[in-house]
């Protein structure tokens, strides 16, 4: 007999997400997703300057900041076909690589290792074991018995206290974690060491966008960022230097640790592998460009469908009529007034809340289409379009991938794995295994511009009269994100974000068709209702952000904080 559960709010996430599963015979048969807060930016930008939106929009979320500053002052660029020097597309780019780096490893880590890793087992580990282990899989230094030694004691201490700390309410004991201690122990000292390295590549970010959250040098036509080699004031070559040799360690951190960790665990969870596929349709934009116009990219972008590779289609520019024509978002079962699908242009945003109603409206969340259908967002999304496209460096880290997940669990792993929960994450790490080569690719082309004496950074625009459209997008950490907007005379009349995790948080539309959280869950395994940590591993794979999906609403009318515009 089916019984319903409810998770409500998954947790080490950002925002308030609600999951409904109902589960028989020990398996997901149905689930709803439903975003819980109600996301306003979108009227608060009405009226105000679109050179403006950018530092508005990075408030949407305080973890998924740069990605809005980005595709904002993209959006406005294309309105008014505006290029922008290349020194600020490399500057750009340069926060994107740091950023997301950041993003990824928190995520695996601190956000969904321990849906997998049972922290308190590590405490039955032997260290000189626990060491073998992590030597055969990598040549980190950090791979040591003395270095495995200290991290038991000081876990040991921390379970005697009583006080977890960030490990306090883990699943510890579920039937569906079945890493040995010794990995335990081992992915125990990587998610130490993690939360070093994370704070390494956020200096970058920091150097180049003032501050991290909330950066402070993009602005509508290039970077606030001045540049002078020789000017202590500016972004001169000791800043350059100083975030290379950052990166330097941060790409040592994720080729030898975060990458080996989570094809280890996907080795050992191999079971896995055929649970969380759900919506096999895939959705990436190209991004890091390497030219003014947004032309050329070192990170491909396009659209597969039904899980076939030889779908796939690109999408090749800023301008690319076939993204800009083909996204829409429907509100049939979202807490929205109306029952439309409509493209971002021709939206409103006029909030209507009810109860949660399972065949009526539910969320918060729109339900963003492409052609009609779901789309899969993230990281798995870019890597099976940049494999399906031919990309040199995609095709280096998943074949490198492919084949040590194949040699550790004993059997070969084919490129359809990475349709499911543990292939997600792979993918994730993939992306960071290119980003940790890209990043420091065009740090390298912003000093060899400069050395040439080129010192641009900012184009100004001009707004005529009349009404402008624009779109811009970004492949975020969490996937595709794109905003519209539409300027009247100088001013915002319109603006939408369609942001990745509205994309994966998606609701039914009007057709009845799930979004990707809600398809993921059907069939997963569910060994205990009571504590249902298969719905966390397989919605924590997606890396939710649902802050960046809605925002802040009272049902009941009350204040919740006013706020002045100015």
């Amino acid at each position: 007999m089916a019984r319903r559960v409810t998770v409500d709010p998954i947790t080490r996430i950002e925002g308030h997400l609600r999951i409904d599963v109902e589960v028989d015979g020990g398996r997901v048969t149905n689930a709803w997703s439903s975003a819980q807060m109600w996301r306003g930016i979108e009227v608060i930008l009405k009226g105000k300057d679109p050179r403006d939106a950018w530092a508005f929009t990075q408030r949407i979320c305080g973890v998924c900041t740069t990605v809005h500053a980005l595709a904002s002052v993209r959006a406005v660029e294309n309105a008014l076909n505006l290029e922008i020097p290349i020194n600020a597309q490399y500057v750009r780019n340069i926060i994107l690589a740091a950023h997301a780096l950041q993003d990824h490893i928190v995520h695996f880590y601190h956000l969904s290792a321990l849906d997998w890793v049972d922290v308190v087992s590590a405490l039955k580990a032997d260290p000189k074991k626990t060491a073998a282990l992590a030597q055969a899989l990598s040549p980190w230094p950090g791979n040591s018995v003395t270095r495995f030694e200290e991290v038991k004691e000081r876990l040991k201490a921390f379970v005697e206290s009583g006080q977890l700390g960030p490990f306090e309410n883990g699943y510890w004991g579920h039937p569906a974690m079945k890493l040995p201690p010794e990995a335990n122990l081992m992915a125990v000292s990587h998610y130490l060491e993690a939360l070093e390295y994370q704070y390494k590549v956020n200096q970058i970010v920091a150097i180049f966008g003032g501050k991290s959250p909330h950066i402070q040098t993009f602005v509508v036509g290039g970077v606030a960022l001045a540049i002078n080699p020789d000017n202590e004031a500016t972004l001169n070559m000791e800043r350059l230097l100083w975030a290379k040799k950052l990166f330097e360690e941060v790409k040592k951190f994720v080729h030898e640790v975060y990458l080996p960790d989570v094809i280890a665990i996907g080795a050992l969870y191999a079971d896995w592998l055929k649970y969380g596929a759900g919506v096999t349709n895939y959705l990436a934009v190209p991004d890091m460009p390497l030219d003014t116009k947004g032309e050329s990219f070192d990170l491909p972008g396009g659209t597969i469908f039904n899980g076939d590779l030889e779908s796939v289609k690109p999408i090749t520019s800023f301008n690319d009529p076939y993204f800009r024509d083909n996204v829409a978002e429907c509100i049939a079962h979202s807490w929205y007034q109306g029952d439309w699908t409509k493209h971002p242009w021709e939206e409103e945003t006029v909030p209507h809340y009810t109860d949660f109603q399972p065949r009526g409206k539910y969320s918060w969340a729109k339900a963003p289409r492409f052609k009609g259908e779901p789309m899969q967002v993230g990281p798995l999304a870019q890597v099976l379009v940049g494999y399906a496209l031919g990309h040199e460096l995609t095709k280096k880290w998943v074949d490198y991938s492919l084949k040590r997940l194949s040699q550790i669990a004993g059997a070969k792993v084919p490129l359809k794995a990475l349709q499911s929960t543990p292939g997600r994450h792979l993918a994730r790490a993939i992306r960071s295994a290119m980003l940790a080569e890209l990043g420091p690719k065009h740090l390298d082309l912003l000093i060899k511009n400069i050395g040439q004496g080129d010192l641009e950074i900012f184009n100004p625009p001009d707004f005529p009269k009349g009404v402008l459209k624009g779109f811009g997008f970004h492949e975020a950490p969490r996937g595709t994100l794109s905003h519209w907007v539409v300027i009247e005379d100088g001013r915002i009349a319109n603006y939408q974000c369609v942001v990745p995790s509205t994309w994966n948080v998606s609701p039914r539309d009007d057709k009845g068709q799930m979004g990707p959280y809600e398809a993921s869950l059907i069939d997963n395994p569910i060994a205990d209702p009571e504590r249902p940590l298969e719905v966390l591993r397989t919605i924590h794979s997606f890396d939710p952000c649902i802050a960046c999906a809605v925002h802040v609403l009272n049902p009941e009318k009350k204040e919740i904080v006013k706020v002045k515009a100015l």
